[in-house]
């Protein structure tokens, strides 16, 4: 999606004028809260995340573990697919015993779009940790694609490591495995909702490498909309709502040390697309270590030690997939905030606005897949280009 290099390099530069700032400003304030628990030594690399995770906990003081039973995933699955049907006028029905499956764990769902009532997709939710036979992660895979020629429909595999139920208790999640299971549903629902016809292009294929998290991580964001984490956050036992001070707190440790995260990112992304690029001249006297110092004094706060090595284990750009295109985390999450502030523009409370917006989304970013191009197919929905200013927003 991004058309050249200077285009990466124009948005690395515009969030790292934005984050620099901030950045070193939260340093500051680490310093000076270890420096109020009786830390007189000068803050060095390894002491960033020790003290960190002591001021999380001083300011936002609860415990992951504390919110599962608030997260019970057959609540977290009505309240997830309620929101698909609010956004996008589709309904979700369990249809276990209509597939074969691999696991009794495993259900299977169907996709009915609510105008036809026709049946439009289906896919298979693998939600618990097997570790004798299952990798760890969680994932979105493709089962079966959108075939005209083939008179297929989509068939989704979803993919989590979530804690099995345990006697009469069901399945209890961590807010973060909530995040993760609406992050795969946008996969999913990308590839499920699709209306082109030819598979090759049709659902995830053919979407450039930068635009490919946009659905996933625009899906993220409703996990912090408080009508949508309420109509699911209950206990378990009690059915009380998760209290009001509990939700704060998850919302505001979101951006806890944003601008040192975001300086990170950048620092990774900028050091990926200079050494694949003309910027850097591989058979010149500088070294990529040399590069990497280089860059260090620009995107750090606290430069790293002369002997660091971190290239060495930079797999993302070596061997993981990424080469010259790390930059694609933040690129895809400017494309999804922005398409989060649509709805945030149109009134989060407004439901007659967020259908007409959803709907929107799903005929364009969920629909036409690979067969145009996502700068494209974003026009289509926010009729202009992405705009930094809500992922700067949404990040304190």
């Amino acid at each position: 999606m991004a058309p050249n290099v200077d285009s990466v390099l124009q948005l690395i530069d515009m969030l790292y004028e934005k984050s620099y700032p901030i950045a070193k400003q939260e340093l500051e304030e680490l310093k000076a809260f270890a420096k109020e628990n009786d830390f007189t030594e000068e803050l060095n690399l390894w002491d960033v995340p020790y003290w960190s995770e002591r001021m999380r906990e001083k300011l936002y003081s609860y415990e992951e573990e504390a919110l599962r039973p608030y997260f019970a995933l057959p609540n977290v699955l009505d309240g997830l697919f309620s929101l698909a049907n609010r956004l996008f006028d589709i309904s979700i029905e369990n249809a276990n015993g209509e597939a074969q499956v691999w696991n009794q764990d495993v259900q299977y769902f169907k996709i009915k779009d609510n105008t036809s009532g026709d049946y439009i997709a289906s896919f298979y939710l693998d939600p618990y940790s097997r570790p004798a036979d299952k990798r760890g992660g969680a994932w979105m895979d493709t089962c079966l694609g959108k075939s005209k020629v083939l008179n297929t429909k989509p068939v989704a595999y979803l993919t989590c490591n979530g804690s099995p139920p345990v006697g009469e208790q069901p399945s209890l999640m961590t807010f973060r495995e909530v995040e993760t299971l609406f992050h795969e549903f946008g996969h999913g629902l990308q590839h499920m909702l699709t209306t082109v016809e030819h598979a090759d292009a049709a659902g995830i294929n053919n979407v450039e490498w930068d635009a490919v998290e946009l659905p996933s991580q625009f899906m993220e964001n409703w996990c912090f909309d408080k009508k949508t984490l309420y109509s699911f956050a209950k206990h378990y036992q009690t059915n009380e709502p998760l209290p009001q001070e509990l939700f704060e707190k998850i919302k505001n440790a979101k951006n806890f040390q944003a601008g040192l995260g975001m300086m990170r990112q950048l620092f990774f992304g900028a050091m990926d697309i200079e050494l694949y690029s003309e910027q850097y001249d591989a058979f010149s006297d500088k070294t990529p270590f040399e590069l990497q110092q280089e860059l260090a004094k620009k995107y750090t706060v606290i430069p790293p030690l002369p002997e660091d090595r971190f290239l060495c284990s930079f797999g993302h750009i070596f061997a993981g997939g990424y080469s010259a295109g790390y930059y694609s985390y933040k690129w895809a999450e400017v494309m999804s905030a922005d398409a989060f502030g649509a709805f945030e523009e149109g009134g989060l409370e407004n439901e007659e606005k967020v259908r007409e917006i959803g709907k929107r989304f799903r005929d364009t970013v969920l629909s036409l897949g690979g067969g145009k191009s996502p700068s494209e197919v974003f026009k289509l929905f926010r009729n202009r280009d992405p705009s930094p200013d809500a992922l700067l927003r949404h990040s304190g």
